[in-house]
């Protein structure tokens, strides 16, 4: 993929608009392939933790729904997004499904595994809530198992605020 910067990348918010991740530069990024019916859904309050506290000091969270992991969110974007508002308040910005692995991989996704690859070099993202820390100027500084949980990331997250 060719792309100079993240903030370059078209994605699609979970309503369908098209926009790129421009806005969210000279912020600190969480990114995070999440999933609706997976062990690790409960991380949803963790990361809705991390964004109302952290969110005003130039922080945000941003999750990208996953079906590729024992088809762990088989519903509709709209589904999704009332699943994630009313089990775990979710308020930070959560965007269409994707796949993160295989040959319709998204542009994203791609490029953050180049920039942080997993356990041994694999690239391959191995579950849902694969996390991933982008600094303030678009570099990808780490990923994080699916096991991580959000709180466990804070202190990294702090350090770049």
């Amino acid at each position: 993929m060719s792309t100079n910067s993240i903030y370059d990348i078209e994605v699609k918010d979970i309503k369908g608009n098209v926009s790129t991740l421009a806005p969210f530069r000279g912020k600190a990024l969480l990114i995070v392939n999440t999933a609706s019916k997976c062990g690790f859904t409960p991380q949803f309050e963790g990361l809705q933790a991390l964004h109302q506290e952290l969110g005003g000091k130039g922080f945000e969270v941003l999750g990208f729904p996953c079906n590729q992991f024992l088809s762990q969110d088989p519903a509709d974007n709209d589904k999704i997004s009332e699943f994630c508002s009313l089990n775990y308040g979710v308020s930070f910005p959560m965007f269409a499904k994707i796949e993160v692995n295989g040959p319709g991989t998204h542009p994203l996704f791609k490029y953050l595994k180049s920039e942080a690859k997993g356990m041994l070099g694999s690239e391959k993202v191995k579950w849902n809530f694969t996390k991933f820390l982008v600094n303030k100027d678009g570099k990808v500084l780490r990923r994080y198992a699916p096991t991580a949980k959000p709180e466990e990331i804070r202190k990294d997250i702090e350090e770049l605020l």
